[in-house]
């Protein structure tokens, strides 16, 4: 059965993976919908000014956990994830570690290294490229390193994209080992011309960053089934020209967020049609999980 409701909220808040969501197909693009819906959910309550948020977020994590506890709960959300979870085989672990990254998220959040950036990039995205595999019917394990890399770089890029919004709610994932010296949430939040450039010289790090991931990832999209690859490096070659065009237009953070403009969209996805060429996926780069190991979905 389709979620027309799921489709309607990724047209209207994931516009860069409805649009690659286009080129699935009717069945595969209704899951994608109904997961990015769950998603959006979770983000949405995380980033939302009710008071009891932290306790929402705790029933819906104890509702993954505990089928009483889910009924209890009645969160037709959580009900309708999952129902999506157990049809395609979803690693409910991933899932909570989702939940664990938006608990996260309550309090005033300032990273310390780089190790606890990409951890935190993982409970909140490479989970859901985890999830995403099995929702596109990868039946090849060895995706999974390579849908957690794609998950990470798009966070990283999130996180580039949205430095000045973040600091406004009290949030630093630029970790403070970049920075000499320090600038705290509060400073960046203000965008003072003195740290436009410390803030713009880490931001061009994290997405240095971001590129060996995005490598990685684009690697292992020769391995998903042929009916999603297309999708999935529409998706990604989108999501990355955002940190382009972001580096491209001087680092300049303190303007707001940088969108790619439907006709960069489809020469873009005009674009993504040579990465179709069948390729031998080489192993997994492990150096790029060394600080993932024992989350969900790394080995």
């Amino acid at each position: 059965m389709t979620n027309p409701q799921a489709k309607q909220v990724l047209a209207r808040h994931g516009k860069s993976f409805y649009w690659a969501s286009l080129f699935l197909g009717a069945t595969l693009a209704d899951r994608a919908a109904r997961l990015y819906q769950f998603c959006r959910f979770v983000d949405d309550l995380a980033d939302g000014d009710l008071p009891d948020r932290a306790d929402s977020l705790e029933d819906i994590r104890a509702g993954l956990a505990d089928p009483k506890h889910l009924a209890a709960a009645q969160i037709p959300e959580l009900s309708a994830f999952i129902a999506l979870a157990s049809e395609a085989n979803i690693p409910l672990r991933a899932a909570a570690e989702l939940l664990d990254g938006m608990l996260r998220d309550q309090h005033p959040t300032a990273l310390k290294t780089e190790a606890e950036l990409l951890r935190y990039c993982h409970a909140v995205a490479g989970t859901v490229g985890l999830m995403m595999c099995r929702v596109l019917n990868c039946q090849q394990r060895r995706a999974d390193a390579f849908a957690i890399d794609l998950g990470v770089a798009m966070q990283l890029t999130n996180i580039a994209r949205d430095v000045l919004e973040d600091a406004q709610m009290s949030r630093r994932y630029l970790p403070a080992d970049w920075f000499d010296p320090e600038l705290s949430a509060e400073t960046i939040a203000r965008a003072a011309n003195r740290c436009h450039l410390p803030v713009a010289s880490v931001i061009d790090r994290l997405l240095t960053l971001a590129e060996d991931y995005y490598d990685s990832a684009l690697l292992g999209i020769n391995l998903l089934p042929w009916r999603s690859r297309f999708s999935i490096i529409v998706a990604l070659r989108v999501y990355r020209q955002i940190g382009r065009q972001l580096q491209g237009n001087g680092l300049q953070w303190w303007r707001g967020r940088t969108v790619v403009s439907k006709s960069d969209k489809v020469l873009l996805s005009l674009s993504s049609l040579k990465n179709l060429i069948p390729k031998t996926v080489p192993p997994h780069d492990v150096r790029l999980h060394s600080d993932l190991r024992g989350l969900a979905g790394v080995e």
